[in-house]
């Protein structure tokens, strides 16, 4: 397979580094991640400024944009042709719940998706001490299995790998997100001129454990897989808002 990989947290991440060294032995592979951490970026694409790219050793490449940039730059200018598989990760930390809102690695996926090739966006579950490569081989698994999977037209696969011991893993659980709880608050300080900044911080986030979704199963020592959409209308809402704004000027 011809693999893309990338992330958010930047080119010297040892998640990515572990990953294309592993991959590499089975699988051609281009990586190309931003120069720099670009956590909770989101989805944005850079139109202001030029974009440059460096290659820092055999198919690695370092570039001044975004993740989302990066698969763009990726399949239009450093591959030959479109590649197979495009794998955002490893994170570190998870990417549960709302997080998938701002989460640089689930948009660089989101991104390959938008641009036809079958994605995931890769995490592992913690903050310190990150076991790569339990997670690793848990990731050569996936792909495996995805080989004899076609993806629904705009869909993408956001798995969390819980940061235990691969032997000690249960299985895989595919789920839906869940919901995290946020303790955010801005922090407003002084710098030594007397002039006012702000940390947008916390103290810290939970979430509410309800059954089938991707906190379920990380906390249960499942991996959790939750296929995620391009498309975020609320079509619930739809014959909702149908009744108010339908005949508006009628």
């Amino acid at each position: 397979m011809l693999i893309l990989l990338t992330n958010d947290d930047g080119i010297d991440s040892e998640g990515l580094v572990s990953l294309k060294d592993r991959l590499s032995q089975q699988h051609e592979v281009c990586a190309i991640a931003p120069e720099r951490e670009r956590t909770c970026i989101g989805h944005a694409i850079t139109i202001h400024k030029p974009l440059r790219i460096k290659e820092v050793g055999k198919g690695l490449f370092s570039t001044n944009g975004t993740p989302a940039d990066c698969v763009l730059l990726g399949i239009r200018v450093l591959l030959r042709k479109k590649p197979d598989l495009v794998i955002s990760g490893i994170n570190k930390g998870p990417n549960m719940g709302q997080d998938v809102n701002y989460s640089g690695t689930v948009a660089a996926a989101k991104e390959g998706t938008s641009l036809g090739v079958s994605s995931m966006a890769i995490s592992i579950s913690a903050r310190t001490d990150y076991l790569f490569s339990d997670a690793i081989t848990i990731i050569t698994g996936i792909i495996e299995k995805s080989r004899n999977i076609a993806f629904p037209d705009h869909t993408f696969l956001n798995i969390n790998i819980p940061n235990i011991p691969q032997h000690d893993i249960k299985g895989f659980m595919v789920t839906r997100l869940g919901k995290r709880i946020y303790n955010d608050a801005v922090i407003e300080r002084v710098d030594p001129r007397g002039n006012k900044y702000y940390w947008i911080g916390g103290n810290g986030v939970s979430y509410e454990s309800i059954e089938g979704t991707d906190f379920y199963a990380i906390e249960r020592g499942y991996v959790s897989i939750t296929p995620l959409g391009l498309d975020i209308t609320s079509n619930n809402s739809i014959d909702i808002f149908k009744r108010h704004f339908g005949s508006i000027f009628g």
